[in-house]
């Protein structure tokens, strides 16, 4: 796998006499003008030649001013624009003998020997097959007088990775493809606005979303939105599923719903292959259980409109990941993809995955229908696997005699519903009686807790801030009133959903079990907070849901300052010590400087910012960005550097500050948030019920052990507990910190967007590692 991190050295001259060469193709996707983007300004910062090739393999064909130098300027304000600003285009002349002449023609007269494509699975198997006769093209290009023999001698090899651009996430190999993201947040905008007119009509509605013969995107949002119903092409319903689907939506209104949610991806098909389409589902549904039921089909909207943070992100990473790969390429390294693996840019080998692709689609044509699950990933798995537990399993009329508490602690963030409903149903599935705890400790403390069933959470998942309440309130003063509460509604198990405040209160519920012997029951602590400084955990609900906040204000920002030219603005974000918002946020809405804690900075590099921005002004860009944590440094405060740079910059620039305050908290969650909660929830609640059943002595439990106090967190790709006796070492209480945090090695690319001279020496080198290596078994765990 990974190899531990080595130095790209100087970076700043590995392209130096290269040229790059950068075309989309097929589908366009949300996020890759961030490609592009990342893929010019880092070919450029280490002195290689970069080219536009525009219309995708079209325009590598037809040449001519197809394909033109870019530069620095040219790729600015790109970032916030949907679809692909050079262009793409399906090309038949390609797929030709012919036609690939022309193109390597093009491309050798100008001296590009690598080649960067941004594209589905069938333009990345195109490219694989043009670098594969590359020789044998110059051969024939010499012989006919195309090329010279010298220039067939300095294009001897051509180098190419790949990214993947795609809505439908259907390549295997990469956890996300860049415009999935994006593809989500249209569909979640429409679905919330389908549900409101939905409940006012009491109606039924079958909304159909794209994805070709792969279900993500349909499996996601049926989580996200809490449908009824979920068609996918992997996984074919049984043969009665008319009947089950009717029982269960006439079950849905009993329980006091006034609307029904059916997602069906447009490749869905029964399990003998044939089509099943939106408009059978209505009629079947009006016919049988004769409730007012419409169909929306989505379209070319999923594909539209401006990229989401992750998407930008992704897209800039994998940009300067697929730079790297091609400047160190050799002869002998085979085509190679860029992807995403948890939270780290991986190289695997494009045909590999090509290929894995490829047999999802046999599978599903033999009727292999679990081989095609598996071979999506686990990733797929376990949204497959959370949706069937939610959907289709119901509790059961035996009670397990064991009851689970759910709380919110700390500062509201989007998603924190979407995991209480996901604990509480699953919860019920499992049997137990679920307990609502209000207004956090505070509220365990004076008994402010009640049992909340199966209606109780109904339409969370899409509901912003805290629907249970929530206070920054420790439980340290109030052990023996906490004591108390618990053994009053006798209390089994306790899910605590929230920020640091959750993470430090548990830890002193813990420190109480030597006193209190009522404490000694497992405790899991979910982290929720827009920070992001909760520590074993790379993400925290609701951090995603602030970023995108924070990356639209910005886009907003940029616009004005485009408009009125040579100004800069200063932007305070949250999060406390955590530099989390302000770097991820940089990246994404092309920041010029990101200030915080982490990095310490000094009056010179402030200094240094200000002449980069009044050399910046001499450009075609005069506008500037600029973001601060809210307690990046005590001293140089947001008001402190406005000042600083409205002096220095007099004559040359203006300055603006905006503090974005509570904005940040609040909001609809976004689609990962939403998943993210309810994959967080249904996961603790299978924990607590194994650790109960540990722990459980003749009716009583007994539980104090360390690994009875868990955090859930992510980790890389991985859902994992971890005691939070062991985090406690990890964390950096005096500044609400982890003391190591993955987003750090990313601040270089930030400043590299920017036009800094700097070394991308801490950022990871992926090593070419092998798809099959990824395979997991069938039987992962949620």
């Amino acid at each position: 796998m990974s190899q531990p991190p080595e130095k790209h050295e100087h970076t700043h001259n590995l392209g130096a006499g290269k040229a790059i060469a950068v075309l989309t193709s097929g589908g366009d996707a949300q996020g890759m003008n961030a490609a592009v983007r990342a893929v010019v300004r880092v070919g450029i910062f280490t002195g290689a030649k970069v080219y536009f090739v525009h219309e995708g393999y079209q325009g590598l064909v037809d040449g001519g001013d197809n394909i033109q130098e870019a530069t620095w300027e040219r790729v600015s304000m790109m970032l916030q624009l949907g679809g692909t600003v050079i262009g793409s285009a399906r090309c038949q002349d390609f797929r030709t003998r012919e036609g690939r002449l022309k193109a390597a023609c093009n491309l050798v007269k100008r001296g590009i020997t690598n080649l960067c494509v941004i594209g589905g699975d069938g333009s990345l198997t195109g490219a694989d097959t043009f670098r594969a006769e590359w020789s044998t093209l110059l051969v024939d290009l010499v012989k006919t007088g195309g090329i010279t023999a010298q220039e067939a001698k300095n294009s001897s090899h051509l180098n190419i990775v790949g990214m993947v651009g795609s809505i439908d996430n259907d390549f295997c190999g990469t956890d996300m493809t860049i415009g999935t993201d994006s593809a989500l947040h249209r569909i979640m905008e429409i679905v919330d606005a389908i549900t409101t007119t939905a409940q006012s009509h009491q109606r039924t509605f079958v909304l159909e979303v794209m994805g070709r013969h792969c279900g993500y995107l349909a499996l996601i949002t049926a989580l996200a939105c809490g449908a009824d119903w979920v068609f996918i092409p992997e996984s074919p319903p049984e043969d009665d599923w008319e009947e089950h689907l009717c029982r269960r939506l006439i079950e849905t209104r009993g329980r006091g719903s006034r609307l029904n949610i059916i997602i069906v991806a447009e490749g869905a098909i029964n399990k003998q292959g044939k089509p099943i389409t939106s408009e059978d589902i209505k009629n079947l549904v009006v016919k049988r259980v004769g409730y007012d039921t419409r169909v929306t089909i989505l379209g070319h909207v999923q594909r539209g409109g401006t990229p989401s943070a992750f998407d930008r992100i992704l897209g800039s990473r994998m940009g300067v990941e697929a730079v790297m790969a091609l400047l160190e390429g050799t002869p002998d390294t085979p085509a190679c993809v860029v992807s995403l693996s948890g939270n780290q840019a991986v190289r695997l080998p494009l045909m590999e995955c090509v290929q894995v692709t490829k047999d999802v689609t046999t599978a599903m044509n033999e009727g292999r229908f679990e081989d095609a699950v598996n071979l999506r990933g686990r990733s797929f798995q376990n949204n497959w696997n959370v949706y069937k537990l939610l959907a289709h399993v119901r509790p059961p009329a035996t009670k397990s005699g064991y009851n689970l508490a759910v709380m919110n602690v700390g500062a509201p963030a989007s998603g924190m519903n979407a995991a209480v409903r996901a604990a509480v149903r699953i919860g019920l599935i499992h049997g137990h009686k679920m307990l609502a705890v209000h207004d956090g400790f505070d509220g365990l403390a004076h008994g402010q807790v009640e049992e909340i069933g199966w209606g109780g959470v109904g339409g969370w998942t899409g509901l912003g801030g805290s629907k249970l309440g929530t206070k920054r309130t420790l439980p340290k003063k109030y052990l023996e009133e906490i004591s108390a509460t618990i053994s009053d509604f006798s209390i089994h198990g306790l899910i605590v959903i929230g920020g640091f405040e959750a993470f430090t209160g548990s830890l002193e519920l813990m420190e109480g079990r030597g006193k209190y012997e009522e404490l000694c029951i497992p405790v899991c602590v979910i982290p929720a907070t827009v920070s992001n400084n909760v520590p074993g955990s790379d993400f925290s609900i609701g951090a995603d849901t602030a970023l995108n906040t924070i990356t639209t204000t910005c886009d907003r920002i940029k616009q004005s300052a485009a408009g009125t030219k040579r100004r800069v603005f200063i932007i305070e974000t949250m999060g406390g010590y955590c530099g989390y918002l302000a770097t991820m946020a940089g990246l994404a809405s092309g920041a010029d400087a990101a200030y915080i804690y982490e990095d310490p900075f000094t009056i010179r590099d402030l200094q240094v910012n200000v002449e980069h921005l009044c050399e910046k002004m001499k450009t075609t860009v005069k506008r500037g960005l600029v973001l601060r944590n809210e307690k990046c440094n005590e001293n140089y405060t947001t008001d402190f550097i406005f000042s600083l740079y409205s002096e220095e910059g007099k004559g040359i620039f203006e300055s603006r500050k905006n503090v974005l305050g509570h904005m940040q908290q609040g909001g609809t969650p976004t689609p990962f948030d939403r998943n993210f909660g309810t994959k967080m929830g249904a996961k603790s609640v299978a924990w607590l019920t194994g650790k109960i059943k540990e722990y459980s002595r003749h009716g009583r439990i007994f539980a104090n052990t360390a690994d009875s106090a868990c955090l859930l967190g992510m980790r890389r790709r991985s859902l994992v507990f971890q005691p939070l006796a062991e985090l406690e070492e990890q964390t950096d209480f005096e500044h609400r910190l982890p003391k190591q945090q993955w987003w750090l090695k990313l601040r270089p690319i930030l400043k590299i967007l920017a036009k800094y001279k700097t070394d991308l020496d801490i950022s990871e080198k992926a090593h070419l590692e092998h798809i099959t290596h990824k395979g997991v078994p069938a039987g992962a765990n949620i």
